[in-house]
């Protein structure tokens, strides 16, 4: 489906230079007495890279309609990643590459939706917030408020995230999914 280039927004899936990209940011821009641009900071969903690009306000896009499919993490073997389709059962595996930073936050049974492009699975929405195990962080310090001072732990995942020095090994942390930050406890 083409759409000029003013009407991209953010999340929106288009075909550039004949692969997918995920349009992550969009800002119009109408310099002094020249025409007006879109500046477009654009994901590629093959191979994760993020790039710049520069649309005239004419410049047709062809937007790209993707299916989403709920569906639930299982387990992980080896650099395949499992899942089921919670409406028909099937299981189905996606690697590492196509997953990208999705991988550290997948934990078991958690619900995901993932997105289809000619029946063939190009990427993942992750829910806003995930509840990950620390497994691997300095001792805790009892007294210790919250303050600006942190951490580093490692969670069940691999994933590391600054923490507060009250938070041990063992603790539940919640997670935001967008920038990978501590939130709270969970």
């Amino acid at each position: 489906m083409a759409i000029t280039a003013t009407l991209l927004r953010p999340g929106a899936v288009i075909m550039h230079n004949k692969d997918l990209h995920q349009v992550f940011s969009v800002e119009h821009r109408t310099p002094g007495n020249k025409r007006g641009f879109i500046q477009a900071k654009l994901r590629n969903l093959r191979t994760g890279s993020m790039i710049d690009y520069k649309f005239r306000a004419e410049d047709s896009v062809d937007k790209v309609v993707l299916d989403e499919v709920q569906m639930e993490y299982l387990y992980k073997d080896g650099d395949d990643y499992y899942f089921m389709n919670i409406e028909n059962y099937e299981q189905m595996h996606m690697t590492r590459d196509t997953l990208g930073d999705a991988v550290e936050y997948l934990t078991p049974n958690l619900q995901i939706k993932i997105e289809f492009h000619d029946e063939k699975p190009v990427g993942v929405e992750l829910p806003q917030t995930v509840d990950l195990t620390v497994i691997e962080t300095e001792p805790g310090i009892k007294s210790a408020t919250a303050s600006s001072v942190t951490k580093p732990a490692k969670t069940e995942t691999g994933l590391i995230v600054q923490v507060p020095p009250f938070i041990g090994e063992g603790e539940k942390i919640r997670v935001d999914t967008s920038e990978g930050t501590y939130l709270s406890r969970a």
